[in-house]
């Protein structure tokens, strides 16, 4: 038997091959129900399906609508967050939001990706990966893409349809193509609280 790259394989390795691609097709099954599960209008619900496949959710956060996951039990979610209609969470490599996080409709928040210099155009493997973290009380702008081992300061806010690549300080606004600083946030005792999601959403 032989790899994609006609590469010969030994038993083993064929044994091996075999029981990652049972285990990638178990991940597509569940990745396809959390799909069907994001598009029931109650949050409860999500939540309750979402939490069954290993995304941790803290108190009192919700994600809206037609959220698409990437390995859920590498998410986690803090308490008070509210996540948009059609967001992209993956968790191919550990992703972490915190407390208080605004994340508008349409956010895609990437963990893995292709090297681009390597003859076969060979996925990143996840343990090479930093993590994505973004930290408590940050908004992020509608459309906005966010690449693999980004931090998120405190307070920061991301404008829409920007694409960050790299590290954003607490409380500094971002926007554009790549994302650069454009601003600061002026108040920095951040206390509030977003509260309720919208209900059918």
């Amino acid at each position: 038997m032989q790899d994609k790259t006609g590469r010969s394989l030994s038993p083993n390795e064929v044994a091996q091959k075999g029981f990652l691609r049972l285990k990638t097709i178990w991940w597509e099954l569940v990745v396809m129900k959390l799909h069907f599960a994001g598009h029931v209008p109650f949050h409860t619900y999500r939540r309750f399906v979402y939490r069954i496949y290993g995304v941790k959710i803290g108190k009192g956060s919700a994600l809206h609508m037609g959220t698409r996951f990437y390995y859920p039990p590498n998410i986690q979610i803090g308490e008070d967050t509210i996540i948009g209609e059609n967001a992209v969470l993956d968790g191919r490599a550990p992703l972490k939001i915190g407390n208080h996080v605004d994340i508008a409709s349409d956010v895609m928040i990437y963990n893995s990706q292709h090297d681009m210099e390597t003859e076969h155009f060979s996925a990143v493997e996840t343990v090479e990966l930093a993590p994505v973290v973004i930290e408590d009380y940050v908004f992020i702008g509608p459309r906005a893409i966010i690449l693999p081992g980004v931090t998120i300061g405190k307070g920061a806010v991301v404008g829409a349809g920007a694409v960050v690549t790299k590290d954003i300080p607490p409380f500094a606004i971002a926007g554009g193509v790549p994302a650069k600083i454009i601003g600061e946030r002026r108040n920095k005792e951040l206390n509030y609280k977003l509260g309720r999601a919208a209900l059918f959403r």
